[in-house]
């Protein structure tokens, strides 16, 4: 069930004007910074659908930026988000595509620095909720409502078992998993989100695991 309150229909506590375009639009920006880690140097985000039509008279252009500088969504420096971008040396680069995608509040947001890029795919689904559907080309789906663990790893036979048996001697409970690969036999993206929060001391545990590349958690 998408809709839980009334509230999830109004949007939360925002910087207008519109709960999808805005609020989710900040949402989306903010998950890709968390996912990113740091504040980057280049920010290229395209919009599609409804998103490519209308962002800059709904502020998504504002929204979205915001979000990679970490505003919340109440946040009242959204407004000023770009001069702040700029004032802190990062380019931010608006693309439009024609492309038709799945959900039409549809935003790829490219991160960048000297250190290496990331690059999120984001849909606004109403509300001021978001989910976040794809990570440097890994379907996921994450709507960032619960403390979530991304695992990067070689697609092995036992990682999905060594990193749940980690969890469960740490008595932190799998509220959803999903598994993501491009191929058999390369890299996977276990996706998980828990009851609990994941501590460093657990998320150092699982990187120290023979096969995993990556560990990020979102709390």
């Amino acid at each position: 069930m998408k809709y839980r309150t009334v509230f999830d229909i109004i949007g939360p506590i925002m910087i207008g004007p519109s709960s999808s375009h805005t609020a989710g639009a900040a949402r989306i920006g903010r998950a890709a910074r968390a996912l990113f880690g740091r504040k980057p140097k280049k920010v290229t985000i395209t919009f599609y659908g409804s998103f490519a039509k209308t962002y800059r008279g709904h502020g998504t252009d504002i929204a979205i930026v915001g979000g990679v500088l970490d505003f919340d969504t109440f946040d009242k420096r959204i407004v000023d988000s770009l001069k702040i971008a700029r004032d802190q040396g990062i380019e931010v680069v608006f693309r439009e595509s024609e492309e038709v995608p799945d959900h039409p509040n549809t935003a790829r947001i490219l991160l960048e620095d000297e250190n290496g890029s990331t690059e999120v795919v984001g849909i606004s689904i109403g509300g001021g909720k978001m989910e976040i559907t794809e990570l440097n080309g890994f379907s996921l789906n994450l709507s960032g409502n619960a403390p979530t663990l991304l695992v990067l790893h070689h697609d092995r036979y036992g990682a999905i078992a060594t990193v749940a048996g980690i969890l469960a001697r740490h008595q932190i409970n799998i509220g959803y998993m999903q598994v993501s690969r491009k191929e058999k036999g390369s890299l996977a993206l276990m996706t998980i989100e828990t009851d609990q929060s994941v501590s460093e001391e657990v998320k150092a545990e699982i990187e120290a695991q023979e096969g995993i590349t990556g560990v990020t958690v979102l709390s």
